[in-house]
């Protein structure tokens, strides 16, 4: 099972989400160059490391008969602050450092990490994985030509927790409780979160290519209990990218206040949700988590290659509906799952999955894309350099039709309306998945008549994909939330989607 999750913010209503989809420029050499530098300074210069002493470590591997190889160096600083009960309760800092060392010999990797970067636990790494092939390459193993890969500039490089002061995010803090607590005398308790990354990493391939990332990552969440009458109810809001704490100012608070403080207040006048098979309209931004679980999983390259997936051959069918297009764009400037490169050294890329209902491809890391005869697509991921990589999502999402959200909800004879979701869960092989709306109304005669709580969707995706009959002009992003985990590795992303209305959904309820 794969899942997603996050403090879910009011997608329909943020900044982030409205920004247009902009096509970046193309990928260059000296992107790269730069990112470089930093990363040398950082994870070699201080161990004794030097581009020889990589070519090395992946010259012990390739003299052996491997397929690929490579070393993922990665410095990860993060802090993080959070309040509780109008106090600071808790405040983190960390720094973590290592190198992952990979081998792959056809379908089988083998792969040695460490937390000392030194000449010897390389070397040693090194040793250990080339154990995948049986024999050592007859005669002198050549040493590649240095090549520096391409990439996008996407986002700052800047170190995200130097661009405020301690006292500072203090009083951010303490500014979200004021502003929720005054927004309504039933919200009884707030809780507040601030989180900073500065990510580093250098990637070092056995054909001889160098690639190199600075991936700054901030995110602020607000969470609130609201009371009535003993009725208690929560309500969640937050976002962030990738750039300075600045982006938190007044109004992005504000905003976040507002969706988490509505959310719970919304919640308390909820009743059981009904239960059946219905129409259900998603509303636009973070429901898209629907997508990302019930499709965008199942659209991975290893559960293609294995044959696992709902969609597994499927390239050139028709698998949704007329009109429906989904993307897998990690070229978004300053997004949560954007990134320059990929974790295998590979410029991220927007990739068409779905175009107008039919099945265009799949996204790949290296390993998978080999083995499939096709490109990588930038989708090489990692949660860090205790990982092996493997295809996952950047953000991904569906582009908007031609409808107003107002009037698809409006078409509605007898069903739900959800507009915020929990998180969710899908089975790849069967493509059935399960999601729990956290927002909901029920809607009868295109009138929304009243908030719902306890409503969960169930469905299968492609199957789903079929029936979507209404795509709204409101194609929004999700706020900068959603943290994504498959096979015990976490990657951030991003989700979005216009208003859908999706016909013949199982809904289950608590009435």
């Amino acid at each position: 099972m794969t899942s997603l999750k996050s403090v879910p913010a009011s997608a329909r209503q943020t900044s982030v989400g409205a920004r247009p989809l902009a096509r970046p420029a193309s990928p260059t050499h000296e992107s790269t160059s730069g990112r470089l530098v930093i990363a040398q300074k950082l994870l070699l210069e201080p161990f004794g490391l030097t581009e020889a002493s990589l070519s090395r470590a992946l010259g012990e591997i390739t003299s052996y008969g491997v397929d690929d190889a490579d070393l993922y160096f990665q410095y990860t600083r993060s802090e993080g602050w959070s309040l509780e009960e109008g106090i600071v309760k808790t405040g983190s800092f960390s720094i973590d450092q290592g190198v992952g060392v990979r081998a792959v010999s056809g379908e089988k990797t083998a792969f040695a990490y460490s937390d000392d970067i030194s000449e010897a636990s390389l070397l040693d790494a090194a040793r250990t994985v080339r154990s995948i092939s049986a024999a050592a390459k007859a005669g002198r193993v050549k040493t590649p030509t240095r090549k520096i890969a391409s990439s996008r500039s996407l986002y700052q490089g800047l170190d995200p927790i130097a661009t405020l002061g301690s006292t500072a995010k203090v009083k951010l803090l303490e500014k979200v409780e004021k502003l929720a607590k005054a927004k309504d005398p039933r919200i009884v308790q707030v809780m507040a979160g601030l989180a900073s990354e500065y990510d580093v990493v250098m990637v070092a391939r056995a054909d001889g290519t160098l690639a190199a990332d600075v991936r700054p990552l901030v995110r602020l969440s607000v969470t609130v209990i609201a009371e009535q009458k003993g009725r208690r109810e929560v309500g969640s809001g937050g976002g962030g990218g990738r750039f300075g704490l600045a982006y938190f100012d007044d109004a992005q608070i504000g905003e976040y206040v507002d969706a988490a403080v509505n959310a719970a207040l919304t919640n308390l006048d909820a009743r059981p949700a009904p239960a059946g098979e219905m129409t259900v309209v998603l509303g636009s931004g973070w429901p898209g988590i629907l997508l990302h679980e019930a499709i965008g999983h199942g659209l991975e390259g290893d559960f293609n290659r294995k044959g696992s997936s709902a969609f597994s051959g499927r390239i050139g069918q028709r698998v949704a509906a007329k009109g429906v297009t989904v993307l897998d764009d990690g070229t978004l400037a300053d997004r949560r799952g954007s990134l320059n490169v990929d974790d295998e050294g590979h410029a991220s890329q927007r990739n068409v999955l779905i175009e107008d209902g039919i099945l265009k491809g799949y996204i790949q890391d290296s390993l998978n894309a080999r083995l499939m005869k096709v490109k990588p697509t930038g989708n090489g991921r990692r949660e860090s350099y205790a990982h092996v990589p493997m295809p996952r999502m950047t953000n991904t999402f569906m582009l908007g039709g031609d409808k107003a959200p107002e009037e698809i909800v409006a078409s509605i004879k007898k069903g739900l309306y959800a507009t915020n979701f929990a998180g969710g869960q899908v089975d790849i092989t069967s493509g059935k998945f399960v999601f729990s709306a956290s927002e909901a109304f029920w809607v009868e005669n295109g009138k929304i008549l009243y908030p719902v709580k306890g409503a969960t969707i169930v469905g299968n995706g492609p199957d789903a994909l079929t029936r979507v009959t209404m795509m709204g002009n409101d194609m929004q992003l999700d706020s900068g939330v959603g943290t994504c985990g498959k096979e015990g590795q976490s990657v951030p992303v991003g989700v979005g989607q216009p208003t859908l209305r999706i016909d013949g959904l199982t809904v289950g309820g608590t009435a």
